[in-house]
């Protein structure tokens, strides 16, 4: 009888913490054909901005359906998903053009799993790789502790312009 116990209460304990256990988000995935999603904007930061270090180059940002909507209404659904596509900026000839990626940031909105960091998961992925990451586990401290600033957007920078 002390046996049975043991176990049924070892079952128990399994079962609830499963959920515990599984709480844990899913790596965000690269988000294939994001070129051919609505383009929300491109900007340039150049040198004497804050972010220069880390975000220096030109940036264009797409959004794919669910994500649209989302700056449209000011509230982003669950599947909402931005790219942040960071390229080297080369000047040449008076112009500013494209050079290689740095950087492929997304954010992923998914309330249920990134409940830690606003609903949303955030990566990097490195150049033009669609496996190297440079976010991972860091996330709270790499991309949610600045986003936090725009908790009244849902935490997205970027605004649709009209």
């Amino acid at each position: 009888m002390r046996q049975l116990l043991v176990s049924l209460i070892a079952c128990l304990t399994a079962f609830i913490a499963a959920p515990a256990l599984g709480a844990d988000a899913p790596p965000v995935p690269y988000p294939r054909g994001y070129r051919q999603w609505t383009h929300v904007k491109s900007m340039v930061i150049q040198p004497g901005h804050a972010l220069y270090d880390s975000f220096g180059g030109v940036h264009h940002l797409y959004a794919n359906k669910l994500a649209e909507k989302g700056y449209a209404s000011g509230k982003f659904a669950d599947g909402a998903v931005i790219a942040f596509d960071l390229l080297t900026a080369v000047s040449a000839d008076n112009t500013v053009q494209e050079g290689p990626r740095k950087l492929l940031g997304v954010m992923v909105k998914d309330s249920r799993h990134y409940k830690a960091t606003g609903g949303w998961g955030f990566e990097g992925f490195k150049g033009d790789s669609s496996s190297e990451r440079a976010v991972g586990a860091n996330a709270a401290t790499a991309c949610y502790q600045c986003h936090t600033a725009q908790k009244d957007k849902d935490y997205v920078f970027s605004v649709w312009r009209k």
